[in-house]
């Protein structure tokens, strides 16, 4: 393995605990310094992740970068999920997302447009990343299709990016000549 492969696997790794720190945050509500890296190498050991002895030290210092970029809050011992931590680990949840594809298609398209000012570009661009990564199929740059439910993930994605009057989801019977489409979704 190459010095770059090794440099983004211990990426990955960090953003993984970083992850895994506010997630336990978020479901404890808050949590002592005693209890985060106990139950940090926990779920990190079930993703076999750093099998190594300073397990606790990266996770405390970890925790300790959350609190400097604002995601937690410290204060009397226990750590604090801010708004800003929130609002990332739901980036990070959508971002992750995969959706679940029911047996038998439904023979309805999912249909994502978009209408986002150029003043909100990066919001844009963000929407456009995440529909790409969950497997939506571009008709045009704002017209997205996807033959699944996808409901849930489009009102995420409406309140976390502050998009909701700009984005639109239909759900649609037919679209002319979606031969391609049926093939592109593996649906002949």
């Amino acid at each position: 393995m190459g010095k770059l492969e090794e440099g983004n696997k211990k990426r990955v790794r960090r953003g993984e605990i970083q992850k895994l720190i506010l997630n336990s945050v978020k479901i404890a509500g808050v949590l002592s310094i005693g209890l985060v890296a106990p139950q940090v190498i926990g779920a990190m050991g079930k993703l076999g992740l750093l099998p190594n002895k300073r397990q606790e030290e990266i996770v405390r210092s970890s925790a300790s970068k959350l609190v400097k970029k604002g995601l937690l809050i410290y204060q009397n011992g226990r750590y604090e999920l801010t708004e800003v931590g929130e609002k990332k680990l739901r980036h990070w949840e959508l971002k992750d997302y995969k959706f679940k594809r029911p047996r038998k298609w439904d023979n309805k398209w999912r249909v994502v447009i978009f209408d986002i000012s150029e003043k909100k570009r990066k919001a844009r661009d963000q929407i456009r990343g995440l529909l790409v990564l969950a497997g939506f199929y571009r008709l045009q740059d704002s017209v997205w299709v996807y033959p699944y439910d996808c409901e849930d993930i489009v009102g995420l994605l409406k309140i976390d990016i502050g998009v909701g009057r700009d984005l639109l989801y239909m759900i649609v019977d037919e679209i002319e000549n979606d031969k391609y489409l049926r093939e592109y979704f593996s649906l002949l």
